[in-house]
């Protein structure tokens, strides 16, 4: 980075909307956590649970990396919509949803700190990553089996 100055505002307001898009996906995977019944509710409480689990791991990384560079990370949540639709499918489409935001949020990081820190870019990349292959992992549960083809919402 040239200076922290020139850099940390759009920086710090990309790596807080982040926090606060991850930690919106904590409430929300909890919440879907709870709203599951039906023969297959272990199994999929279970990986919703391990999804509020990963975005507060990726709420407090991102945390971390604001007050490393001296700002103050947000105490807000990112938008929380109620639809009230507890159907697996509706769940999923949902996530879809705001994981495709969440991954857009990461690759605006990604274009902001491109060539001025290695640290950060890295860290941006990591995380495109992991939700390219979260989005997948949704698309794939949204599929009928035997189809192979990407999900159409």
């Amino acid at each position: 980075m040239t200076t922290d100055h020139d850099v940390s505002t759009p920086v710090t307001q990309a790596l807080n909307t982040i926090l606060e898009l991850e930690l919106a996906g904590v409430v929300r995977y909890t919440h879907y956590a709870l709203m599951v019944f039906g023969y297959n509710r272990i199994p999929i409480v279970s990986w919703l649970r391990s999804q509020a689990a990963e975005s507060l791991v990726h709420a407090d990384k991102a945390g971390e990396l604001i007050t490393h560079l001296g700002a103050h990370p947000s105490l807000s949540i990112g938008p929380l919509l109620e639809t009230h639709n507890h159907d697996i499918g509706d769940i999923l489409r949902e996530s879809l949803a705001h994981e495709t935001i969440a991954l857009n949020a990461y690759k605006t990081l990604l274009k902001l700190v491109e060539g001025e820190s290695v640290m950060l870019e890295e860290y941006a990349r990591e995380m495109i990553y992991q939700e390219e292959l979260h989005l997948g992992e949704v698309d794939k549960m949204l599929r009928k089996p035997g189809e192979i083809a990407k999900f159409q919402s």
